[in-house]
């Protein structure tokens, strides 16, 4: 397919705050839209997947001020360790945004020029509650015990302010939401955006002059703009936009914006599904079509702090037990939008059951046996083919509309959940015909029952490439499948596995994780 054939599909990730490590927050919603990028990619999309840093606002000035360096010598360390995170974890970004970046500047400064030509941008003062960890204002009525809902200490706050009217977007974003009931995912975490808004919204002070480390108000270097509106507007900075600027790109923007998902953490739902909407409306800018918010992780059922030493890094978690196990534990194990609990013994689980039982148990032994037993060349497919064979090839060709379905709607859980029926009914298929038993009384029925396992297994392995791209591979490579071969054009049964291709012996794609006594103490 000719690219200027393909439909586009832009995924962004958060843009990181810069002011610490990558953990496993980071990765897992980073891991979310690689997988989506990647399913996209297969599927015959044109992808763009952005993640970045947010590198302004007073947090950064005040750990650089700590650490005795300039603000930028801070940023440029702390950004390189989340660059660094896409590789080892093999992510697939397109591009990588830093806030600090000429064309973000141009970008936010555009804006903001657009926002006050029409009316929504005032200069007045502020005096409020305010929480540096959140870069957020909050009301009288939000402070529980001189903390931020979220916990986060709070300071008192005067000084000049320029306001964005967003008290007069309440009605135009609740008949947004209206229109348009898939524009939050999922659906508690849009009732409580829009109860949020229904409990009136008020002017929102987008400046600050009581440090300088942010972009310059236009007009007016006293101030810098508020770190949000700063970090939202990167996912338009990425398209090329403003596309009559010095760094526009009009047919990339034309091509990616409006983005079609925005994945967040559900701690900042607000500033993606109410804030950001209403920036853009009041520039007469389109709107993303949908954000999800996906749920936290805990530790060994303890919620995650520095405090507790229980952070957890997601390098580590990749090299004790392999990267692809990484990726697919994190994918399967917690319904996706959900808070979930990351175990050792829970990750051990799913790597011993799911990866090395199922999937690499069974296509271990059904391409030994095309080795062993057919000469190293794969058989084909039967002419006549028994209830068992139709049943089993009808699930698998099945997968590719069902997995793309919860794709859509952001359940990586549940389309790995169906793959993995289908692995079942594999394992269950290849003890019911036994092809070990056919050699000697039925070589050829043998061959039929190995080609549909073979066939049955291929389609498997393009369906996973998202989630375990290095391992898909190894299957595929194994099964003599060619790199032109894998995208989602050869799955869903319009095409078969050919008979006759060169089958070298096996290795194992998944070894069991052997667990010591030390872990078993401790689990």
């Amino acid at each position: 397919m000719a690219a200027q054939d393909q439909p586009n599909f832009y995924v962004t990730t958060p843009i990181y705050y810069v002011n610490d490590k990558p953990h496993i927050g980071h990765a897992y919603t980073t891991l979310a839209c690689d997988v989506l990028a990647r399913f996209k990619r297969l599927d015959g999309y044109n992808v763009m997947f952005l993640t970045g840093t947010d590198e302004h606002g007073q947090k950064v000035e005040k750990a650089a001020g700590d650490k005795g360096v300039s603000p930028q010598a801070f940023t440029d360390s702390v950004s390189q360790n989340f660059r660094d995170l896409t590789g080892r974890m093999n992510f697939s970004n397109d591009d990588f945004i830093r806030t600090t970046e000429p064309r973000h500047r141009e970008a936010c400064q555009k804006l903001w020029d657009m926002l006050v030509e029409r009316g929504h941008i005032t200069l007045g003062s502020y005096a409020g509650w305010y929480a540096v960890r959140d870069e957020a204002f909050y009301t009288e009525t939000e402070i529980v015990d001189g903390k931020a809902p979220t916990g986060a200490p709070v300071e008192w706050v005067e000084e000049p302010s320029y306001f964005f009217d967003l008290s007069k977007w309440q009605e135009p974003l609740l008949a947004f939401y209206e229109a348009n009931p898939d524009f939050v995912g999922p659906v508690s975490r849009f009732n409580e955006v829009k109860s949020f808004v229904k409990g009136g919204l008020r002017d929102l002070s987008v400046s600050r002059a009581s440090f300088s480390w942010g972009v310059p108000v236009p007009r007016d270097d006293a101030h810098v703009m508020y770190v949000w509106l700063d970090a939202l507007t990167n996912y338009m900075t990425a398209t090329g936009w403003p596309i009559d600027g010095s760094f526009g790109d009009a047919d990339k923007h034309k091509s990616f914006w409006p983005a079609d998902l925005h994945m967040v953490g559900k701690d900042i739902l607000r500033f993606h599904a109410v804030y950001w909407p209403a920036f853009l409306m009041a520039a007469g800018l389109p709107l993303p079509k949908r954000v999800f918010a996906h749920g936290w992780w805990t530790n060994e059922g303890e919620k995650i702090s520095k405090s507790l030493g229980n952070v957890i890094d997601p390098n580590q978690l990749a090299d004790e037990y392999g990267l692809d196990q990484t990726r697919y534990f994190l994918m399967r194990e917690v319904p996706f939008g959900k808070d979930g609990d990351f175990s050792k013994m829970a990750m051990i689980n799913r790597m011993n059951s799911d990866l090395a039982n199922d999937l690499g148990n069974l296509s271990q032994r059904v391409i030994s046996m095309i080795f062993k037993n057919c000469n190293g060349v794969s058989p084909a497919l039967p002419n006549n083919p028994q209830p068992e064979d139709v049943a089993l090839l009808a699930s698998v060709d099945a997968l590719l509309n069902i997995v793309r379905s919860h794709m859509d709607q952001q359940a990586f859980h549940e389309g790995l959940r169906e793959i993995w029926q289908v692995i079942s009914d594999a394992n269950r298929y290849v003890d019911g015909t036994a092809p070990w038993g056919l050699k000697k009384t039925d070589p050829d029925r043998m061959g039929e029952v190995l080609a549909v396992l073979a066939e049955t297994i291929r389609q498997i392995a393009i369906l996973v490439q998202p989630v375990m791209p290095e391992a898909a591979s190894k299957i595929l490579d194994q099964l003599a499948v060619t790199d032109e071969e894998r995208d989602f054009t050869y799955a869903g049964g319009s095409v078969r596995f050919a008979a006759g291709r060169e089958i070298t012996k096996p290795e194992p794609v998944f070894p069991r994780y052997i667990v010591d006594e030390e872990e078993k103490g401790s689990a």
